[in-house]
């Protein structure tokens, strides 16, 4: 099973007969709107087809302007990683070993240049977006 919430946008001149016609979708739940023509609710569907063909619906109600998904949850995705975490050993085995032998241990990362690396980026993202 699948849920995902949509916010759909139309214009507060029409947000009335949007919000009535989602009310009266069976695509969807209608959950709440603002009034610059925010609408929020939701879609359920076995899978993503069926999720998308929902989303078409609404798209095609007179006067919708956009309906764009925002948050979606997968119960089989859910439970597929559910069972990876519980099949996992979340120790590696060499740290449960009694005699380590520290030639064994291997470290990849470099905490000086992964700090230059993030005030770089940090400066190059400044630099592109205007804010410092």
């Amino acid at each position: 099973m699948n849920i995902s919430s949509i916010v759909v946008q139309t214009t507060p001149q029409f947000l009335n007969e949007v919000v009535e016609s989602l009310k009266n979708c069976e695509a969807c739940e209608y959950h709440l709107h603002d009034e610059k023509g925010r609408v929020i609710v939701t879609i359920e569907g076995e899978d993503v087809s069926e999720e998308l063909g929902k989303l078409k619906v609404i798209e095609a109600i007179p006067h919708v302007i956009a309906a764009d998904m925002q948050m979606a949850y997968s119960e089989d995705e859910l439970d597929a990683n559910i069972r990876v975490i519980n099949e996992s050993d979340a120790v590696p085995t060499v740290l449960n070993e009694e005699d380590v032998d520290i030639d064994r241990v291997v470290y990849h990362g470099d905490l000086k240049k992964k700090d230059s690396q993030l005030q770089e980026f940090a400066k190059d993202l400044s630099n592109s977006t205007g804010v410092k």
